[in-house]
């Protein structure tokens, strides 16, 4: 009786216990980060780009916190653009921004057009003013605005906010906004290259743009604005444009008007030229750097030869204001009185004007071609195609 209680070990088997399984992957108790290559982590910081939520990243951990410094791919968006411009002498500083651009154009056109008296007109004197610094609110994960104080904001400087990064091989800055004022209806493009000095410049402007996506209401300000034109334009007539530029050019102020856009564009590039020096000699790992803005006014771009130009042979600054200085320059200038661009979009008075230092060799033309053409986003990449095709027009300027 006892013995059929007993189990029959004969029959029975014994297993060990089994060891506990390792934590998964999917498991909350595992932090998932940890299973990912340095790389990989990398290669997500990398496509994050924007220096603050990277700075908000390091304060996550201290793998973090290491890996963060590696990052190639950089980008900073400025919040803040200070001039040294007094705001208690605003008035005097706009009569500084506008003496300088009035007085080129007179030494440039006083044989055959009267001097232009006040760029108030056309822009905001105090956007016009270069800018002598720019700073960027709080980077680090301990932000005054998540903490509810609003009026803690810490601003740095892109040199210091940048200082922690040792390996950046593409940079991009951008400003708040466009150095000119322009009227909303105005379109005003522009893009540089630059070394230790300007290389080439190209700028697109038109004194209106009707977009297609306009509601029916304004298809009457269209049917309106291609009537104006062609009168104001000497009763050019779109099947009879043979791509010269109409004597009214000369007479109602059209010509005066884009000296003004170029030189106005040539002084924004060269004063963001200016602040991109202690930047540029600081990573020396650089392959590409662009300071663009917001408003897509204007780009300046920088490769890496032309970095390694400017740590060698340093810039040469204007006498006038924190900027570079601009060298004479020859001048190549397209117009159309209006160009109705394959996707419905019109710019009246279209303007393409390309620049080039004086000393430079004028060689591959197509080559060039091809730069200005391809300096612009759609659809003014394709507006810059088809002013191309039309009679090019020669000017020169002198250093300023």
């Amino acid at each position: 009786m006892m013995s059929s209680l007993l189990p029959d070990l004969t029959t029975s088997k014994i297993y060990p216990e089994p060891p506990p399984p390792p934590p998964s992957f999917f498991s909350g108790a595992a932090d998932r980060f940890d299973y990912l290559p340095d790389s990989l982590i990398l290669l997500i910081f990398n496509r994050i780009g924007d220096v603050k939520s990277l700075g908000r990243c390091s304060a996550v951990s201290r793998r973090f916190q290491t890996l963060i410094p590696q990052i190639e791919n950089v980008v900073v968006r400025v919040d803040c653009v200070i001039s040294d411009d007094d705001p208690s002498t605003a008035s005097s500083s706009a009569d500084k921004s506008r003496s300088p651009i009035s007085s080129l154009f007179r030494i440039f056109f006083s044989g055959f057009v009267k001097p232009f008296q006040s760029l108030g007109q056309l822009f905001n004197p105090k956007r016009l003013s270069p800018p002598s610094a720019l700073t960027v609110g709080n980077i680090d994960g301990g932000d005054d605005l998540e903490n509810g104080d609003g009026g803690g904001v810490t601003h740095h400087s892109p040199t210091q906010v940048l200082k922690n990064f040792n390996e950046i091989k593409f940079l991009k800055i951008e400003l708040p906004a466009g150095e000119l004022g322009v009227e909303d209806d105005v379109l005003l493009r522009w893009k540089a290259d630059f070394g230790s000095t300007l290389d080439n410049c190209v700028m697109l402007g038109a004194s209106s743009v009707i977009y297609p996506d306009k509601n029916a209401s304004n298809q009457l300000n269209y049917d309106t604005l291609c009537i104006i034109n062609n009168t104001n334009a000497g009763n050019v007539n779109v099947n009879d444009d043979n791509g010269s530029i109409p004597e009214s050019f000369y007479t109602n102020g059209g010509l005066k008007l884009r000296v003004v856009w170029t030189i106005s564009s040539l002084i924004a590039a060269s004063a963001r030229h200016y602040l991109l020096q202690p930047i540029i000699a600081e990573h020396k790992t650089l392959d590409s750097l662009v300071l663009t803005d917001a408003d897509g006014q204007g780009v300046l771009c920088m490769n890496r030869e032309q970095l390694e130009e400017l740590r060698v042979k340093p810039l040469s600054a204007s006498s006038a204001s924190k900027r570079t200085l601009v060298p004479a320059l020859n001048m190549r200038l397209w117009y159309a009185p209006y160009l109705e661009l394959p996707d419905g979009t019109v710019l009246k008075g279209a303007t393409l004007v390309a620049t080039r230092p004086s000393d430079q060799l004028v060689q591959r033309e197509v080559a060039d071609g091809l730069w200005v053409s391809s300096a612009f986003e759609e659809p003014f990449g394709t507006a810059a195609k088809m002013l191309l095709k039309r009679r090019t027009y020669c000017l020169e300027m002198n250093s300023f």
